[in-house]
């Protein structure tokens, strides 16, 4: 693979229609590199092909990865609306550790005011979790719960060396189960949220090409 020249591209990946709309009318300046958005597509298998698919392009060879969209949180007192910074995703396959997550927590503190953000390990599945499968994730030691985030991680590690990161809005709680996406309140406002955070990954994204001190 050719080495990456120029401005360190960024890749967002995302897995639903209206995940990728809330992105695209979202604040898109002040990115530190050229900014790639990616829909997926529902479900770890197609998040994994998806990846690996754009990343084979010479141009993304360095790419940061950063995984985004809709989650449903694990823990009691989670909201509608809340983020969630992943330390690290999981499946079965393996455990990607996520970079700059303190970093992550304060852009979005000061995008989305007012809004809880949640840090822990964030879990993959394979389908909708609900009821009470959620209390046996949340026995794990995970936080929240989505199909592509780990496979999206995963995959972008496996294509070589590369900072990567999860962040998610709560779409749905153990207190606030949702039927679908975007027909009730809870929906709207994850929405409105994910709309907001595209200037935290830019200053994350950013904070990566600072010189260490």
């Amino acid at each position: 693979m050719t080495p990456q020249t120029g401005p360190s591209p960024l890749l967002i990946a995302c897995a639903l229609g209206i995940e990728h709309l809330a992105l695209r009318t979202g604040d898109r300046g002040g990115a530190g590199g050229p900014v790639t958005v990616l829909r997926t597509g529902m479900g770890p298998k197609a998040a994994e092909r998806s990846v690996a698919r754009v990343l084979a392009d010479p141009a993304l060879g360095g790419a940061a990865v950063l995984a985004t969209g809709f989650c449903a949180g694990l823990a009691p007192g989670m909201h509608p609306g809340d983020l969630v910074v992943a330390e690290e995703t999981r499946d079965p396959r393996s455990t990607v550790a996520c970079v700059a997550t303190e970093r992550l927590v304060k852009e979005l503190a000061r995008a989305v005011p007012g809004r809880t953000v949640h840090t822990g390990p964030l879990t993959g599945s394979d389908h909708v979790v609900r009821g009470p499968e959620r209390a046996d994730l949340l026995a794990t030691g995970a936080i929240a719960v989505d199909m592509e985030s780990a496979a999206t991680l995963l995959s972008a590690v496996r294509t070589g060396a590369r900072p990567v990161a999860a962040v998610r809005v709560v779409v749905d709680a153990p207190e606030h189960e949702l039927v679908r996406i975007g027909t009730v309140r809870g929906g709207i406002s994850a929405f409105r949220v994910l709309r907001s955070v595209l200037p935290a990954f830019f200053e994350w994204h950013r904070s990566l090409l600072l010189p260490r001190r």
